[in-house]
């Protein structure tokens, strides 16, 4: 039986100030499962985010998110749909203690607003305990819940991508999107990263990622998109992936390069 399609990409193209960053893009991410997207510097991973969570419009082609069209739509819309992410420059409250930061990420899904707020109205304060317990949830689900009340800016870089995802995961999503979570990450981390990936998959919930350690990419992902140039030259299987020459060259180089495959 094939799986729901929860994510579509279909002839995506972005240009910027007539430099083509994207090129008529095209996968499919499966619900419940884990993706690549991978490809040297420059490539055009981080625009083709940035396309599907409505930072920037497209020019041409579109992105269907489970069924609906969310090509151009507001980046709040596209949230309260079911995506989120982190970005690859980390983007905390940094004065604010981890459980703030996270309970930012549940703001989404709540009723109440401005009113409810200077009310105290009984169901508002049902409404923020609910919201209380599902931060510190996600803390303690990425480690974190040991320090609840101290300031993002003073944990570790490693541990800073992690608070980032506990934040995306109380918007409650269907579909993560992780920007480099790797980054700034020690081994442990970097281990233990591995380990959360799979159990937010666990979860029910869907993941797409950029990584340059492509340690971790092999280990976590069950197939890779790559691009190059904002091309998707492959895509299939991190097996498969490895032994593609178009891969290969595209990371070094034609064939003559004396270095050794990274990957």
């Amino acid at each position: 039986m094939s799986k729901h399609t929860l994510l579509s990409l279909s002839d995506l193209t972005k240009s910027f100030g007539g430099v083509l960053a994207v090129s008529e893009v095209s996968f499919e991410v499966h619900q419940g499962s884990i993706v690549g997207l991978i490809g040297p510097n420059g490539a055009g991973k981080t625009t083709v985010f940035n396309l599907i969570t409505g930072n920037y419009l497209p020019d041409r082609g579109s992105i269907f998110f489970d069924g609906r069209d969310i090509s151009g739509m507001r980046t709040n819309m596209i949230v309260s749909l079911g995506i989120a992410r982190t970005f690859q420059t980390i983007r905390l409250f940094q004065n604010m203690s981890a459980l703030e930061n996270v309970l930012a990420g549940c703001h989404c899904r709540m009723r109440s607003g401005i009113f409810g707020a200077m009310l105290r109205l009984p169901w508002q304060k049902h409404e923020e305990r609910e919201a209380i317990d599902i931060a510190a949830g996600e803390l303690e689900f990425v480690g974190l819940d040991s320090n609840p009340d101290m300031a993002a800016r003073n944990f570790s870089y490693g541990n800073q991508r992690l608070l980032e995802i506990a934040r995306a995961l109380a918007t409650r999503p269907k579909f993560l999107i992780l920007d480099e979570p790797a980054g700034g990450m020690n081994d442990h981390e970097t281990r233990s990263l591995v380990r959360i990936i799979s159990q937010i998959r666990d979860r029910g919930i869907t993941v797409l990622l950029i990584e340059h350690d492509m340690n971790l990419v092999m280990k976590v992902c069950e197939e890779l998109v790559v691009l190059d140039h904002g091309i998707m030259i492959a895509r299939g299987t991190p097996e498969g992936i490895q032994k593609d020459q178009s891969v290969i060259e595209a990371y070094l180089g034609p064939p003559g390069n004396d270095e050794d495959e990274d990957f």
